[in-house]
Order: structure tokens, then C-alpha cells, then sequence
């Protein structure tokens, strides 16, 4: 086993990195911390891998101070908690004068597939001298997980498929200051294909049919590897049937009580206890969300209904019915995904005449947004609805401005409590900043 590690070392000494689109996501390492990459499978964790060890190189860091391992490889199927010290007996047999003098960056992909990886993470950043950096997918490299496992020896970054900014960016499209019309134009046109793709970095610039095929695979190999297989669900059929549902009902409200009688329609004997279950296992892997009512009180916050949102509104198209979808859905857990890459607390709200706003969004030093979402206020119902909404939760906030995100429409409104602007969705999504500090 020790040579076969020894010969992954070496390929990886004369392989080209596929760096591929920098990722506008300040990943700082910490010494004494392993850097662990987490989010939804095909996002593009060993992709920022790459780039971070190209930074690296680039900085004058010897190709030799590098160890990369990819637990997806089949030849390190043998790898388990009593013999994964042959990882660093192997790369100090080949790099001997390395050991204890020069600092060797450990880049583990996909270690969550060897059972009991922690214990030999946390005695190689104690005992030898090691910058460590991880990656996982949900079935078993969740933030809250490492947080326990490495006993506070982490940190967490989060990769999510590529933003709107990032589309652009693999484009070519530059977008600083001011906007030209030609440069306009070009956006809006991006912006209609990063509609149709998504973000998901492998999809981005295939056709329709490949698109779907490719989306379909991620929904069954997030279900199997990273819930059934993790879990160790007996009966998958339930766990299927209910993403089945959520995907067929983004953005809408559910109660857990709701969704036990579905699967009980559909003939399965899944007890409440289970569903709640599964609705957290969706969201570590950050593929189905949660969003709840905006409330001082939690536990009345928890007991009324929830909104449910996808990771990726392209994929929605991909693997829904079709039947209860719409673009203002789709829209809308566009909206809500480009918030989540910034804010993990985001709430929906009702106000006391019970009129929906879609999102409430705390900002760290600021008031908090208030974002709703429509496709389009040309028609008077609509508009009176949602700037009705918008401008009593304002009021009763004590907030000045409130935004309302549409497909093309681009205006400010005047209401009693302060200024609802109202902006096309692509303009939304760029105004918006790449991290928060």
C-alpha cells in the first residue's frame, strides 16, 4: 500500500492543475487550523483545491512541498483509520529531508470517504509540521461535524455553484463601475444563459439535453452517496419521494405534518420523527433549504410553516415534474441562493395583516434587507399586492427602503414608510458583493 500511495505522490508531481475559474471566495488559512472546503457535491470544491496550490506555486513553494490525495481514487479503496499513517511514512520516505524542517502542504480530497480520517488530520497538524486542507461533500465533512471532530482545530469555508459574477467571469465578461450600453447588453444576454445553465460549474456551456442529463445525475448521486448511503437508509424509496416533492414545490410552504401524510399517501410508513430527519440531511447537504418565519420567538418561529428552496434553480427545471414550477418560482430560489452564498440566516415574513415578504435578511452591522420577488409588476393587482406587503413590513420594521428583484422592470416607488427600489434581477445579482466581511 505504501508504494501505491508513494506513486499517486509522484503523479501528482508531474500533473498539470485544471484550475479553472477563480472562485471570488477569500479562502485566509489560519496556522494550527486545517482549511476545509464543504458544499454540494459538483460544486467545485478540488477545482478551488487547485487554485489555492497554483497560489501556492506561484509563490515560489516548492512542487515537492506538495501532498495531494484524492480519496475518490480507487486505489486508496484499502485506506482506513489503523493504516492512514502510511500517508506521511510514505511522502517522508520519498522527501525525507522535508521532515521537520520545511513546511509540507497536506491537500486531502474527498477524505470523508475513510472512516475515522479525524484522529489522523488532528495527530498530523499536532505532530508534524503541516498545513492541512480539506474537502467534503455532505457525506461526512459537514461544518457542524468538523467542528466537533477536529475540536475546533478548522475552519470552514463554503463552495457553492458558480454565482452570476463567476458565470461572467468564465465569459469574459468584465464588469467594473459603470456599465456601457454594449456592455449592458452583453450582461443581460449572459444573464439569459446563466438562466437557462445554472451555476453548476460542469453544466455551464452544455446543451440543453447534456444540461438535463448532467442535473439528473447530480439529484440521484446526492440522494444515494451523500443521504442513503450515508445514513444508512433502509428504505430509500420514501427519502426519494419526498426530494421528488420538494423539487416539484420550491419556494412554497410546508409543514412537517404536511409531508408525513404525502409519504403516507404514496403507502410509506414513515413517522414524522423521520421526515424531520430527512429535511435536515437535505440541508447539510446543501441541497434542499429551509427557510422559516421571521419571529423574536424560536419556537414559533419553528411550529409555523417553512419555505423550501433548492441549491440550484436550473436544476429544478431539470428534475421537476414541470407541472407546479414557474419562472417566478424559479426566480425566486434564484434570488434566495445568491443570499444564502452570503447570509446562513435568511427568514421569510408576514406582517400583521398577514401579507408575505419573501425575504428578511440580517446584515451583519446594518439593518437588515427586505427582498421581495416578482417576476413582473405590470399587472395593478400585482404591483398594489407587493408594494403593499413590501411598505407594511417596512413600516412595522422601522426600515427606510426595501427592494423589490424582477425579471426587467427598474424603478423606485414612493411609499409611507420610504423607497421601494425596484430592479432587474441581473443588476440585483451584480450589485450584490462577492463576500461578506
Amino acid at each position: 500500500m505504501i508504494q501505491t500511495i508513494k506513486a499517486i505522490i509522484l503523479d501528482f508531481q508531474e500533473t498539470t492543475l485544471e484550475t479553472g475559474v477563480p472562485r471570488r471566495l477569500s479562502i485566509e488559512t489560519v496556522h494550527g487550523k486545517a482549511t476545509v472546503c464543504i458544499g454540494v457535491r459538483r460544486s467545485g470544491k478540488s477545482t478551488t483545491m487547485f487554485q489555492i496550490i497554483q497560489r501556492l506555486l506561484d509563490s515560489g513553494l516548492p512542487r515537492e512541498n506538495i501532498l495531494y490525495l484524492n480519496f475518490f481514487d480507487d486505489r486508496l479503496h484499502d485506506l482506513h483509520q489503523d493504516n492512514l499513517a502510511m500517508i506521511s511514512e510514505a511522502y517522508y520516505s520519498l522527501f525525507p529531508e522535508k521532515k521537520n524542517t520545511e513546511t509540507v502542504h497536506c491537500f486531502f480530497d474527498e477524505i470523508q470517504g475513510v472512516t475515522g480520517w479525524e484522529p489522523f488530520v488532528d495527530r498530523l497538524m499536532r505532530t508534524e509540521k503541516c498545513e492541512v486542507y480539506l474537502t467534503g461533500s455532505s457525506a461526512g465533512m459537514l461544518s457542524k461535524e468538523i467542528a466537533t471532530q477536529m475540536r475546533g482545530r478548522a475552519l470552514s469555508w463554503e463552495i457553492f455553484p458558480f454565482s452570476f459574477r463567476e458565470f461572467l467571469d468564465w465569459k469574459g465578461i468584465e464588469c467594473v463601475g459603470a456599465l456601457s450600453t454594449k456592455k449592458r447588453l452583453l450582461v443581460q444576454k449572459a444573464f439569459a444563459e446563466y438562466w437557462e445553465t445554472g451555476g453548476f460549474p460542469e453544466v455551464v456551456g452544455l446543451v440543453r439535453n447534456l444540461r438535463i442529463k448532467t442535473h439528473q445525475e447530480y439529484f440521484h448521486a446526492i440522494l444515494f452517496r451523500d443521504l442513503v448511503e450515508r445514513h444508512d437508509i433502509s428504505h430509500p424509496k420514501a427519502l426519494t419521494d419526498l426530494a421528488h416533492w420538494l423539487v416539484d414545490h420550491a419556494t412554497s410552504l410546508y409543514s412537517v405534518n404536511c409531508l408525513t401524510g404525502y409519504l403516507q399517501l404514496l403507502g410509506h410508513k414513515t413517522p414524522k420523527s423521520s421526515v424531520s430527519e430527512y429535511l435536515e440531511w437535505f440541508e447539510d447537504a446543501y441541497f434542499f433549504f429551509s427557510v422559516r418565519i421571521f419571529d423574536a420567538s424560536l419556537a414559533r418561529s419553528n411550529t409555523n410553516p417553512k419555505k423550501v428552496y433548492c441549491i440550484d434553480h436550473a436544476l429544478v427545471t431539470s428534475v421537476s415534474s414541470g407541472i407546479l414550477i414557474n419562472s417566478g418560482h424559479l426566480l425566486e430560489n434564484l434570488v434566495f441562493a445568491t443570499l444564502r452564498r452570503l447570509h446562513a440566516e435568511i427568514c421569510y415574513y408576514k406582517t400583521r395583516n398577514s401579507r408575505a415578504v419573501d425575504f428578511i435578511v440580517p446584515v451583519r452591522g446594518r439593518a437588515p434587507m427586505l427582498v421581495q420577488v416578482c417576476e413582473s409588476l405590470a399587472e395593478p393587482k400585482t404591483r398594489k399586492r407587493e408594494t403593499m406587503a413590501l411598505g407594511e413590513a417596512m413600516t412595522e420594521l422601522g426600515l427606510r427602503t426595501g427592494t423589490i428583484v424582477t425579471q426587467n422592470e427598474d424603478e423606485l416607488i414612493d411609499v409611507n414608510a420610504g423607497t421601494i427600489e425596484v430592479v432587474p434581477v441581473w443588476r440585483f445579482l451584480l450589485d450584490l458583493p462577492d463576500s461578506m466581511p
